[in-house]
């Protein structure tokens, strides 16, 4: 009675695992497919809070802008950058060779060519990297760690479920949306740098799982730290369409500051790919310090910057400095190698040279005085978008940071001629795609490779098949009954060959073939069927489940150029 049971509970297991890969490898919207997002996302948002309180300890022993120049240069804590970049290396030397890269650079090339399978390998390097890169007020974004340890818990779980590798890519992304949610508390934001950055396209059945992880991060991280919108102290005011011309020059001025800064950082970034990990993480230490001793505000992720370019009666010069020595910062330890985000770094530069700007033009037209938080805003908004080349999500990041809708309006106005002026004026790309082509790591896919990465192989394959032992006795009286099933032959060595019955043109005789087979499993895509059959454009390839002694399918060229040419894909 009891295996009874036992054998009745392993078949049911069985079928609901089976219709759930079923469902889960058709391109379409299903509730199994939202489910799953919201179990993942739960695990990928308590990873990133467990990360943000675990910096805002750290940060209560090692914040500086508080003091004074004569005090900075007495206290232990000026060391920091140097102390963290040798905690970097030794991190570093610890882990793997293998897994050594990080960081959102690196989780978009995982996500567009390998379904956004990133390492579990790579997790604990890129966690403490980057805790103690910004807890030593280097000059980097918490969102870089975010995003990256997002895409891996939901990423690692997804694999252990054996889902398909098409329902892997929704899961990691909706982990970054879940890791971008939980680290801003803004929700959307996260759903918009999925679709701007990262996946590049828009997909219906991809929007509801994303949307729904995003949500699970902001609510954790609301329960956690309350609903707290970082900029909402920025007062934006809702400036009038006679002083918009100005803005129009405010962006170009924007473009060409975001076209050199990104112009710098990726020349340092080439540069220090050949040079010794401990000598680049050295040398971004000691730059780093000797900002800090003397602008303090430029270290860490952008928020001093940001509160000074918001203060009252900000002085012009200090303002000045202050950004040139933010962008050596944030080039220094971002070229040379410092885990962490770029994000954070470039909100602070955009709202410095917001304030510089609106201070400027206030001088010409005093009218203009105040309106310097909007132009701070404006700024964080322009950089970030023509800097990661992702316009719409910078505006709705910056639109739930402060929690303002004034802002929309002017921010696109001037976010337009940045993003010209800094593409077509000095031909700027995206700064996440030029550092894969520095890392040397492949981005690009074809259109038809990209929409057959879409629908995994059970939602193609066909189920009627024979499989028989090589006996050639048996073939062709077993061929004859097929009835229109695919008829396998696994030889003594335990290949797998399809048998087919070909007429001699020139002697009207019929003879039993032979194809030989490849296998892939049942997590598999088309894009893999299309990457053995596209050689010869014939054939056939077989499909298990768990080990290849479990064929369950087979997808031929001809049923998957049809499905090509339908237009599905």
């Amino acid at each position: 009675m009891q295996n009874r049971i036992k054998n009745t509970y392993t078949r049911c297991q069985i079928y609901l695992r089976t219709d759930l890969q079923d469902k889960l490898s058709q391109a379409k919207l299903s509730l199994q497919l939202c489910m799953l997002a919201l179990l993942f996302a739960l695990i990928a948002s308590g990873v990133i809070i467990l990360f943000r309180l675990l910096l805002l300890w750290l940060n209560n022993y090692t914040q500086t802008s508080e003091l004074e120049f004569t005090e900075i240069l007495d206290d232990w804590r000026v060391l920091l950058p140097i102390l963290g970049a040798l905690l970097i290396w030794l991190v570093a030397r610890m882990g793997s060779k293998r897994y050594k890269r990080m960081g959102i650079a690196y989780v978009l090339h995982r996500v567009k060519l390998h379904y956004g399978k990133v390492p579990l390998q790579s997790a604990p390097g890129q966690f403490f990297q980057a805790l103690f890169a910004l807890a030593s007020n280097f000059s980097v974004g918490r969102e870089g760690p975010a995003i990256h340890l997002g895409a891996v818990s939901a990423s690692v779980l997804a694999e252990k479920f054996n889902l398909p590798d098409n329902s892997v890519r929704i899961m990691c992304s909706g982990g970054i949306a879940a890791g971008i949610a939980a680290t801003f508390n803004a929700p959307l934001a996260g759903v918009f740098f999925v679709f701007e950055v990262i996946l590049r396209e828009y997909k219906l059945h991809y929007f509801f799982p994303i949307m729904i992880s995003a949500i699970c991060g902001a609510v954790s991280s609301q329960l956690v730290f309350g609903n707290i919108h970082e900029y909402e102290q920025i007062g934006v005011i809702r400036i009038p369409l006679s002083q918009y011309p100005i803005l129009a020059i405010t962006g170009v001025l924007i473009g060409c500051v975001a076209a050199l800064f990104n112009y710098s950082l990726l020349k340092v970034t080439a540069k220090g790919q050949n040079w010794p990990l401990i000598y680049r993480l050295l040398l971004a230490g000691i730059v780093t310090t000797l900002v800090g001793v003397f602008l303090p505000e430029a270290l860490g992720s952008g928020d001093l910057a940001i509160e000074r370019a918001i203060s009252e009666h900000p002085g012009l010069l200090f303002l000045i400095a202050l950004l040139i020595g933010k962008i050596i910062a944030t080039i220094a330890a971002l070229g040379l190698g410092i885990p962490g985000g770029i994000i954070g770094p470039l909100f602070g530069i955009g709202a410095l040279l917001g304030a510089i700007l609106a201070i400027i033009s206030a001088a010409a037209f005093p009218a203009i005085a105040p309106y310097i938080g909007l132009y701070t805003i404006i700024g964080m908004t322009a950089m970030m978008g023509v800097c990661l080349g992702a316009p719409l999500a910078a505006l709705i990041a910056l639109l739930e940071l402060t929690n303002n809708a004034s802002m929309i309006l002017p921010a696109m106005f001037v976010s337009i001629p940045a993003f010209l002026v800094a593409h077509q004026g000095f031909n700027t790309k995206s700064l996440l795609h030029k550092q894969l082509e520095i890392m040397g790591l492949d981005y690009k896919v074809s259109p038809v490779r990209q929409g057959l990465m879409k629908t995994g192989v059970r939602a193609l394959m066909d189920r009627r098949l024979v499989i028989v032992k090589d006996n050639e006795e048996l073939l062709l009286e077993v061929l004859k009954r097929a009835e229109g099933r695919s008829v396998l032959v696994r030889n003594n060595l335990g290949d797998i060959q399809m048998l087919q019955l070909e007429l001699q043109a020139t002697d009207d005789v019929s003879t039993l073939t032979r194809q030989p087979m490849q296998g892939l499993p049942d997590t598999a895509t088309l894009n893999e069927v299309y990457q053995i059959l596209s050689r010869e454009r014939r054939g056939e390839v077989y499909i298990y489940q768990d080990s290849e002694d479990n064929v369950i399918g087979v997808i031929s060229w001809a049923v998957l150029q049809k499905e090509i040419s339908s237009g599905q894909v």
